[in-house]
């Protein structure tokens, strides 16, 4: 990921185990913060979600997003990521979530009957870092 500096890729990696707090906004305009799971694929984070949560319905209408990604090991380093949601699907999104559930909890993920999951692909914008 061409964006984020070298020396903090290690965080993006399936085998450390990063999770991101994500931003998104109400319709009001106050944020909303929820922590996630997330793995990367090219230049995009992924995200997955129920459909009609908060930050599905948030993401849906206003797709400026923003997360910080935590050191697992030294919480004070992290990345700060800004970007936009540019596609948003339901095609593959219950595979998505076994695949994050996997790498966080070693197992797949027991999706409650009835529940529609979405998979969010985010463009970092902007990036800063702290260590």
């Amino acid at each position: 990921m061409k964006s984020i500096p070298a020396e903090f890729l290690d965080l993006l990696k399936d085998e450390t185990k990063s999770f991101a707090i994500l931003g998104t906004l109400m319709p009001n305009g106050s944020p909303q913060v929820t922590p996630v799971w997330f793995n990367v694929e090219g230049e995009y984070i992924l995200i997955n979600t129920a459909k009609g949560r908060q930050k599905d319905r948030n993401m849906r209408a206003r797709p400026q997003v923003a997360m910080t990604i935590l050191d697992p090991k030294l919480p004070y380093r992290y990345l700060q990521i800004r970007g936009e949601v540019v596609e948003f699907t339901e095609e593959g999104a219950a595979d998505h979530i076994s695949e994050l559930s996997r790498k966080y909890r070693g197992h797949d993920f027991d999706i409650p009957k009835g529940q529609v999951r979405v998979t969010y692909k985010i463009l970092p914008e902007f990036v800063s870092t702290e260590d």
